[in-house]
């Protein structure tokens, strides 16, 4: 699958949230996007990703 433009491969599909686990990203603070479409966070565990899923994930980052 692609995250964030860069291939990434694991053993079988995977939900949303394992791989957000997976690369230390914190649920609470991110937008995930998979194949051009927002996912709600409640269907994060439940969301299945395969090899040919597109995903985003997007940080939120304070300033001003």
């Amino acid at each position: 699958m692609i995250v964030n433009g860069k291939n990434m491969e694991f053993d079988g599909d995977i939900s949303v949230k394992d791989l957000l686990s997976h690369m230390n990203v914190d649920e609470d603070v991110v937008v995930v996007e998979v194949d051009f479409e927002i996912l709600p966070k409640d269907s994060y565990e439940t969301h299945i990703l395969d090899e040919s899923s597109r995903v985003e994930i997007v940080a939120f980052v304070g300033g001003g």
